[in-house]
C-alpha cells in the first residue's frame, strides 16, 4: 500500500512538472530572431562640417557595429560584467550557482531576485524576455542564452549587448551614453570615462554621477582595478585614471545649439514628408548651424 502511495505521488509530481514546463515554454521566443535584429535608433542631424547639431526620436540610441567599437570599451564592460564571456557557452556555472543561492534566500525573505547573469543571458532578457523577476524567467533566460550561443557568434552577441543596454541619462547603448554623459563620441572617451560607463549596467541610479558621485567613483575605480589585474590596461594607466574626477554634463542635451529644437523639428517634418514611414539614422544639412538660426551652447564642443 505504501509503495502504491509513493508511486502515485511520483506520478502526480511528474504530471505537475510536465504541466508547468508546458506553460513555461509555450511562448518561448526564438533565438534566431536576433540574427538580423537591429534595435530602434534616434536620427542625428549634422551640420555641413560634420558637427552634431542634435537628434530626435523616441529612443536615444546610436548603433555601433562590433568592428567600430573601441577595444577599451569592450574590455571595460567585460571586466565589469562578464570576464569569461569569450570562454563560456552562455552560462557561467559558478556564478549561476551563487546567484541561485542568493535568489533562493531573497525569495524566502520576500526581496527582489538579483540573478548573476552573463552578458548572453542579459541579451536574452533585455531583447527577448523583458524585466519580469521570477524563477520561471530565469529558467527561460538560461535556456535562451544557450540557444543564442549556438545561433550567433560571440561578437554579434556583444554588439547587441553594448547597443541595447540601458545606461541611464536617457541613454540606450554605449554610444548614446558617451554623448549624453560626456558630450563626446565613443572613440574620444578617456579610460576613466569608459570605466564609469561600464559601471552603469549594475544600476544607473545607484551610480548616478551627481546624486551618488562617491559610489560612482568607487565602482569605476573597482573596474579599473579589475582591468589592470586582467592585464587589459597597465597598472600605471589604471592608477592615473583612478585619480581623475568624475565630471559629466549636468543633463543630457537634445541639441548642441541654442534654438536648435525648432530647427530639428523642421528637419524632422521635412524628412517625414520626403521619406514617409521610412527612417534614417543621420541627416546632413548644407549650411553651417549659425546660418540656420542655431547658436552654439556655452561650453559645447
Amino acid at each position: 500500500m505504501a509503495g502504491a502511495g509513493v508511486l502515485g505521488a511520483i506520478a502526480v509530481a511528474a504530471l505537475s512538472l510536465a504541466i508547468y514546463a508546458a506553460w513555461l515554454f509555450h511562448d518561448m521566443p526564438d533565438a534566431s530572431d536576433l540574427t538580423d535584429y537591429r534595435p530602434p535608433t534616434s536620427t542625428r542631424v549634422y551640420a555641413w562640417d560634420g558637427e552634431l547639431i542634435g537628434s530626435f526620436g523616441s529612443v536615444r540610441r546610436i548603433y555601433v557595429p562590433y568592428d567600430q567599437l573601441p577595444p577599451i570599451v569592450i574590455k571595460a564592460f567585460l571586466a565589469a560584467e562578464d570576464r569569461t564571456f569569450f570562454e563560456h557557452g552562455g552560462l557561467d556555472m559558478r556564478g549561476l550557482g551563487r546567484a541561485m543561492t542568493r535568489d533562493a534566500l531573497a525569495m524566502v525573505q520576500g526581496r527582489r531576485l538579483q540573478g548573476g547573469s552573463t552578458i548572453t543571458q542579459q541579451v536574452a532578457k533585455n531583447v527577448l524576455l523583458g524585466n519580469e523577476h521570477s524563477f520561471g524567467r530565469k529558467i527561460k533566460e538560461a535556456i535562451l542564452a544557450r540557444r543564442l550561443e549556438q545561433t550567433l557568434p560571440k561578437e554579434r552577441i556583444l554588439e547587441l549587448y553594448l547597443n541595447e543596454i540601458w545606461l541611464g541619462y536617457r541613454s540606450n547603448g554605449v554610444a548614446a551614453a558617451a554623448y549624453n554623459y560626456f558630450g563626446k563620441p565613443l572613440n574620444e572617451l578617456t579610460l576613466a570615462e569608459t570605466a564609469y560607463l561600464a559601471a552603469l549596467p549594475k544600476g544607473p541610479d545607484n551610480y548616478h554621477p551627481i546624486r551618488h558621485k562617491a559610489q560612482a567613483i568607487a565602482r569605476r575605480n573597482w573596474i579599473l582595478g579589475e582591468m589592470a589585474q586582467l592585464g587589459w590596461v597597465s597598472r600605471a594607466d589604471a592608477a592615473q585614471a583612478m585619480r581623475e574626477d568624475l565630471v559629466v554634463q549636468p543633463k543630457p542635451l537634445r541639441a548642441q545649439y541654442k534654438d536648435a529644437d525648432y530647427f530639428l523639428e523642421e528637419v524632422r517634418a521635412r524628412g517625414r514628408a520626403a521619406l514617409g514611414a521610412r527612417s534614417t539614422t543621420a541627416v546632413f544639412i548644407s549650411a553651417p548651424p549659425s546660418t540656420a538660426g542655431c547658436r552654439p551652447r556655452r561650453g559645447s564642443r
